[in-house]
This record gives C-alpha cells, structure tokens and sequence, in this order.
C-alpha cells in the first residue's frame, strides 16, 4: 500500500484490522488488503474486482453476526437493512489463501468514500440511509429512528436513517464533496437537510425554519434548516444524490422524482420562473 493520506497500514496491536486504500477522485473506489482469516462485508453489487484467493459468499443482514446466529437473529438484521431501503443480503469476501490479496469496492454515484474508525467516534455513526458501502467484518448496521416529528418530516432523510456500530473500520459514500466538523458542546451548525451526510451519536439533530415567511417562499432553500448542536463531530456532503436527480429530471423535461429540502415553495410556479 502506498503514503497516501487516505490509506491506512494495519497495527498489530488493533484485532480485526484491515489495510487499505482510497484511490481516485470524483469517481473512487476502496481497495481492502486482506491476510489470510480476514473478511470484508460489503454492499450487493458495489465490489470492482478481488484477487483468486478471495473468496465471496451473500449472507443475511450485515454478516456481523450481532443479533445471534440462529435463523431468527439472521432474520431481525436482514429485516434492519429492508427498513433502511437496502438488500435484505449483503456479500462478505473472506481470503482463504496464503500472503496478503486485495478487494475492491466502488460508490455508485459521485463524490468521496470516507474511511472512519468507529472505536474513534464513540463506537456508532449516524448516517444517510444508503451511506454505507463496505467494513470490515464484525461492523453492525442497524436502524436509527428520528424521535421527533418535525425532523423525520422535513429532515431530509426522514425518520430512518443508517446506524454503523463496533469498533472497526467502515467505509461510507457521501456525494461531492466531504467536509468534517468538530461541534463542541452547544454549538449549532445550520445544514442544507439533503446535506447532512452522517454524525456522532452525541450530536442533537432537528430542524428549524429558514428564516422569514418570504426567504421561505422565495429564497430557493426550502422551509427548514437541520440544525445539528454539538458536542461530537458531523459530515456535510455538497453535492447529496437527491439534488442531482432532480437536477437530471428537470433537464429532461420530467414532473416526477423528490426534492428532499431542495428548492422553492412555489413548485412549478418556481420552475417557470426559473425557465425551466
């Protein structure tokens, strides 16, 4: 593996760790090097290629084995990825050759793979419902539930989203570009909702109102704000999938599709201001 700053070089001290690296820019793809035992867990349909040795198999769930290896414990973690929108299957790589054989996995849309330890953040990340990509075996993905009504309503990501929890590596895909915030206690950060990409479990989430009745109406940001209060530390992404989309289907002439805190209140009214 080489210096990059987004590589990392397993330590013998840390078990189940993995190497890896994250190559390329706009378009990247993650690439997990495996000694002999070791497994990654990944996304239906994400993997680029793998080395012989690799061998993959498609589990229930997230392959992590947390809610207990009976067909009932299978069933409740397949039954968490189907509440968030994903596969009731994931696919795990395990290396059952000799020296060391890579594996690599590609986000299916614009933007940045980010590599976050979860024993560095507290052991959980909140995150968008389909921000995961690939872990390293024995990373849980579950449910988390917005408690409040006004968020789950209008906050872009409505009342599920992605809970990772353990202490390994994860690998979350996040559209544009990605920047990191430190929130310390009490401090508020204002969001785009559609840009809210993932947060630490200490970090308060709701939504406030974007400003005067007017800036509502025609200041083109939508009604509501995600107001994210520290302390812990979250990902803003700029470029979130459902202003692309919508983006796509105004240029191609299409009524359809959802805009999640994009836009006017004025709707097709708004468009044809616009001129679209």
């Amino acid at each position: 593996m080489s210096g990059s700053p987004w590589s990392h070089s397993r330590s013998s001290s840390i078990s189940d760790d993995v190497d890896f690296e994250i190559k390329g820019q706009e378009l990247q793809f993650v690439e997990i090097e495996l000694d002999p035992g070791e497994s990654a867990v990944a996304e239906a349909g994400a993997m680029v290629w793998k080395d012989a040795p690799i061998e993959m198999s498609t589990v229930f769930g997230d392959g992590s084995g947390g809610e207990g290896s009976g067909f009932m414990g299978k069933l409740l973690g397949a039954g968490k990825r189907l509440v968030t929108g994903e596969s009731l299957f994931t696919t795990v790589f395990t290396h059952h050759g000799k020296g060391k054989a890579r594996v690599a996995f590609a986000a299916p849309v614009p933007g940045a793979i980010l590599p976050i330890k979860l024993d560095d953040v507290g052991g959980r990340l909140i995150c968008q419902k389909d921000a995961f990509l690939a872990a390293a075996r024995g990373v849980s993905i579950g449910v988390h539930f917005q408690q409040r009504i006004m968020t789950g309503l209008f906050g872009g990501e409505g009342f599920i989203m992605q809970k990772l929890e353990g202490d390994g590596w994860v690998f979350v895909q996040m559209g544009g570009t990605v920047i990191e915030r430190e929130l310390a206690a009490g401090e508020e950060l204002h969001i785009d909702t559609g840009c809210v990409a993932a947060f630490t479990a200490g970090i308060d989430f709701d939504v406030i109102r974007a400003g005067s009745v007017k800036s509502m109406i025609f200041g083109g940001e939508g009604v509501f704000f995600a107001r994210l209060r520290g302390p812990g530390k979250v990902w803003v992404q700029s470029l979130p999938f459902s202003r692309l989309a919508g983006r796509m289907l105004a240029a191609a002439g299409s009524r359809g599709g959802q805009n999640r805190g994009e836009g006017s209140i004025l709707g097709g009214l708004g468009d044809l201001l616009d001129g679209d």
